[in-house]
């Protein structure tokens, strides 16, 4: 069984370890260009990021299975290895305390606007106060505010778990196109307009793409924040910046752009007190990492012994 990793990189922890008469070809990374030739003799590829497309598939017949390095899958696409008859899988709630956690440190931060008192004792503010103290933006507690989350994942409930145990109430919202609302959630524009904080955990598709644009930012609380460490197309980035730099928004805290890495620049690379942009590494924790590299051996050799688990 020949296996290929298209973009070993993006998992920086220890060796690949199968069990099973194998041969393993790791590609640091992979272009568009050069999928086909990197995929060439391959019966399992390995992608984290890497696209897979129909006509992928239709120059490797001989592929069996796409081992998903990841839990998102928008870059695969499924209804063709469906017809090719190609298994593809994916490594699911292996990081969901460490994105969580992610979430949950930019809303701290930006309730108690720590990047705006980092910018003022860079620019010598407090060293030049009349006294102890330097008052900037006024910061507030967690305890009462309203945590608005979409998606009610694993990611989603820990991170409700974190918001709780520091006394705010959550809400779940309900899809933006719903037709109706399900017991517990509440609907779209109403979690909107309640949320003190609002944080994304979607799949990015059709229907959550752009979910947060201008008139979904105009309904929320000038005072509110918006976390996304799902995917960068989930809000509409030129429409969050001009709702900052306009005070129509408290913070806004992203792990996620819709182009990464932002070669050609983003509006939500501003330097303002009020944003914080992490390079999408919410996932990265060294125990999500050795979390995601077990389970991505789980499913490849699973696959190998005819029991395939976390299909698409």
């Amino acid at each position: 069984m020949h296996i290929v990793f298209l973009d070993r990189n993006t998992l920086p922890a220890r060796p690949l370890s199968f069990n099973f008469p194998h041969t393993l070809q790791e590609f640091p990374a992979t272009t568009p260009e050069q999928t086909n030739a990197h995929l060439a003799g391959a019966q399992i590829a390995i992608t984290n990021k890497v696209a897979i497309r129909a006509e992928h598939l239709a120059a490797n017949p001989q592929l069996k299975l796409i081992a998903v390095a990841a839990t998102g899958y928008d870059h695969i696409d499924l209804a063709a290895a469906k017809a090719a008859g190609v298994t593809v899988c994916n490594v699911r709630n292996y990081s969901s305390e460490s994105v969580a956690q992610h979430a949950f440190m930019m809303l701290l931060a930006l309730i108690r606007h720590l990047p705006a008192c980092m910018r003022d004792i860079a620019a010598g503010a407090w060293q030049q106060s009349p006294q102890f103290v330097h008052f900037n933006t006024p910061m507030h507690d967690l305890g009462g505010k309203t945590l608005a989350i979409f998606g009610r994942g694993n990611i989603g409930c820990t991170l409700a778990g974190y918001a709780q145990a520091f006394g705010m109430k959550v809400i779940w919202g309900e899809h933006k196109h719903a037709t109706a609302v399900r017991e517990g959630y509440t609907p779209f524009q109403v979690a909107l307009q309640q949320a003190d904080a609002v944080s994304l955990h979607c799949p990015l598709n059709e229907h959550t793409h752009h979910m947060i644009g201008e008139a979904e930012l105009r309904l929320m609380k000038p005072t509110a924040i918006l976390i996304n460490t799902g995917r960068g197309g989930l809000a509409d980035e030129q429409a969050v910046l001009d709702a900052l730099l306009q005070g129509r928004l408290g913070g806004a805290g992203f792990d996620v752009l819709s182009q990464e890495p932002p070669r050609q620049g983003n509006p939500l690379l501003a330097p303002l007190p009020n944003l914080i942009v992490t390079p999408h590494i919410a996932w990265t924790s060294q125990e999500a990492l050795l979390n995601m590299t077990e389970i991505l051996e789980a499913n490849i050799t699973a696959f190998t012994e005819g029991r395939p688990q976390n299909v698409l």
